[in-house]
């Protein structure tokens, strides 16, 4: 059976944000990251070339791999992006034309969001998940916590701020997976030559959301 977008992302649990500075960089990158496990990325659109880095993403892994794009603020960026083989599409702000663009393609729809209101009108909206950024600025996980009290249906990913150390607290608070920016897509690895680096530590984030979600499971 197929997984769905929504079913790939909460089961993996995080979403890497791709803010490379050239292609190269962005593939190899690409490559650690799976080689640790991990099957999702969301290329921000300050990569250079970002569309030309989605097709050949697209091209090299084809559904092995989950393709988003990030940093989205125009209804037509949405497009071109979903054109290159986006299959979410993120925002670190909230833009309306945005989300009914990527549902219009029947694509899933990550805005960014910050206060009460701005988190409800994305989700009236249509929005599938709500980015909840910068979340760290804002307290973390008592934050997204406090967000979730008056709004428990909302499915919330925590971006900005989550590293290895934060991640169980996240997702203890209610998220329904993790935006994950330099802690874990670190390109000094890349420009280092030690990919493995980054095998290293998507390993580590697959490991520490897995023992978070086991954790959960237990009796109280």
């Amino acid at each position: 059976m197929i997984e769905t977008t929504q079913q790939t992302i909460e089961r993996v649990g995080l979403i890497p944000v791709l803010r490379a500075r050239n292609a190269a960089q962005a593939l190899a990158v690409v490559q650690a990251m799976i080689a640790g496990g991990i099957t999702i990325v969301e290329v921000t659109m300050t990569v250079p070339g970002a569309l030309d880095v989605l097709k050949e993403l697209k091209s090299e892994y084809g559904d092995k791999l989950l393709l988003g794009s990030g940093t989205v603020t125009t209804a037509k960026e949405a497009e071109a992006t979903i054109d290159a083989g986006a299959e979410f599409v993120v925002s670190p702000s909230l833009h309306l034309e945005v989300i009914a663009a990527t549902k219009a393609r029947n694509k899933l729809s990550i805005p960014g969001a910050l206060t009460p209101t701005e988190v409800i009108t994305a989700w009236r909206a249509g929005a599938d998940y709500v980015k909840i950024f910068p979340c760290s600025a804002m307290g973390g996980a008592s934050y997204l916590k406090s967000l979730l009290a008056p709004f428990p249906q909302l499915n919330l990913i925590p971006t900005g701020g989550v590293t290895l150390e934060t991640a169980a607290g996240f997702l203890q608070a209610g998220a329904r997976a993790l935006g994950v920016g330099s802690d874990l897509v670190n390109l000094a690895a890349i420009d280092a030559g030690k990919p493995e680096i980054i095998t290293a530590a998507s390993s580590a984030y697959l490991k520490a959301v897995a023992d978070a979600r086991e954790s959960q499971r237990k009796p109280k």
